[in-house]
């Protein structure tokens, strides 16, 4: 069967064309009933997320502090787990309710409610993918370089467009081109089915124009001029509703991707905090408390001696209240999601909303805005400037022709080539997709060899 291209003109999204398994390159449509038990699409995408390089690297990136000796810090690859496991539970709750709500998604087309769990741990557990190293300092660090350094250079050769994606550079729009771009004998890169590229993606734009509407899928953006093509299909497959110059709604599964995202740092970087002593413990232990108060078992919490345990207690209470609540907002908006309507993260219609953000305010005094980050911080810029200067620079001179023997060393090293193709965009592209997937320690050791030290 042949694939007959979607109208995605309905004032809302349908279920049946979000749940897509199709692949980039299929000819043949690919049916949820037709599927193997054993071995879902669905899971398959999570298989080619964990397995890839990608992924592995972010065992060496920052998550709150950029290079962390502590063992106990978490890193992007061990928060993207946890994302990912917080997502599952989401989406299996949401699925569940789903599937009574629309039975004929069950009993036409075949689907169950593991599989919403299915989509949304894997779009979950690849939603960092795309951060490059030192945290988001890292994004600043590479737009700064194209907006204020030496990369001004190249904006009167790109398009607006093309000049906004490198001054703004962002790790969602990165993190699509990574799972989905071809390289010699990968095309595609690693296929995903349409859903979980559809959750993945949070900000279903272009970077211009910025920041259009409040709507919080407008808040950023999700898709390089690269891709933009790409996704497009994408969206069309999906049934994505266009809101025109490149917009689209957010696929709806997408708010439960944030929203896991959200619990686990909201938690989770709180809890690190604490245990980098950034946070005093009973001081903490307050602000959780406050959070679930209405479930927290009182006669087990004061049977508990050491702070640890009851710190431990409180984090799993937290996440489990947080899901409870994401899961009821969901459902309660389900129609307003569906029609692209729904302008607000899940966790800012929260209950909750007031203790989540004096969690989050200590967490951004004490930590995010601690001497130790800022100090890293620092570093990392002038790291990855010091790269991007390198690379860019390399791949200008080979690209002219003027290319020396030293640049020729560098992007062999690299694994890095300027095909007569290319046009600008392009290589100064290849030069910012090699040092995003560098892990914070590798950037580290490469600057270190361009200025000499072995």
């Amino acid at each position: 069967m042949l694939y007959i291209r979607h109208d995605n003109s309905n004032t809302m999204m349908q279920w049946e064309q979000l749940l897509s398994l199709r692949r980039q390159g299929d000819t043949n449509k690919r049916l949820r009933i037709e599927q193997d038990e054993t071995r879902l699409g669905f899971e398959v995408d999570y298989d080619r997320v964990i397995f890839s390089s990608a992924f592995r690297s972010l065992q060496d990136k920052t998550q709150v502090i950029p290079m962390s000796k502590t063992s106990f810090v978490h890193t992007r690859l061990t928060h993207s787990l946890e994302v990912s496991v917080v997502g599952r539970s989401l989406g299996r709750a949401v699925g569940k309710k789903l599937l009574e709500r629309h039975p004929h998604l069950k009993e036409t087309h075949g689907y169950r409610f593991n599989d919403f769990g299915a989509i949304v741990a894997a779009a979950a557990l690849a939603h960092d993918i795309g951060n490059p190293p030192f945290g988001h300092s890292g994004e600043k660090a590479i737009g700064d370089y194209f907006l204020n350094g030496k990369g001004q250079r190249f904006k009167e050769q790109l398009t607006e467009k093309q000049y906004q994606d490198l001054v703004d550079f962002e790790g969602n729009a990165n993190g699509f081109k990574i799972l989905t771009e071809s390289r010699n004998g990968v095309a595609g890169g690693l296929r995903l089915s349409y859903a979980t590229l559809g959750a993945f993606t949070k900000y279903p734009k272009e970077s211009l124009p910025k920041k259009p509407t409040q709507h919080i899928a407008d808040k950023k953006y999700g898709v390089f001029q690269g891709e933009a093509p790409f996704f497009k299909e994408v969206a069309e497959e999906l049934g994505l509703i266009s809101h025109g110059q490149q917009r689209y709604a957010r696929h709806p599964l997408a708010f439960l991707v944030e929203a896991a995202d959200d619990i686990c740092y909201t938690i989770i970087d709180f809890e690190d905090g604490i245990n980098l002593g950034l946070i005093e413990e009973e001081f903490a232990l307050e602000y959780l408390i406050n959070l679930v108060k209405n479930t927290i078992n009182k006669d087990k919490y004061s049977q508990l001696d050491r702070v640890s345990d009851r710190l431990a207690y409180l984090r799993s209470l937290a996440i489990n209240t947080l899901i409870g609540e994401a899961v009821t907002i969901f459902l309660e908006n389900e129609a307003a999601i569906l029609k692209g309507e729904f302008s607000q993260g899940l966790l800012d219609k929260s209950q909750y909303q007031a203790q989540i953000s004096d969690i989050l305010k200590i967490s951004v005094e004490k930590i995010y805005r601690s001497s130790e980050v800022i100090d890293k911080e620092i570093t990392g810029y002038h790291i990855l400037s010091s790269l991007l200067d390198a690379f860019t620079t390399a791949l200008e001179n080979a690209k002219t022709g003027n290319d020396r023997h030293y640049d020729s060393l560098l992007l062999k090293s690299a694994g890095l080539d300027s095909q007569p193709s290319d046009d600008t965009y392009k290589s100064i592209m290849k030069a910012c997709s090699f040092i995003s997937q560098l892990t914070d320690g590798k950037s580290l050791q490469i600057f270190n060899k361009l200025k000499g030290k072995l």
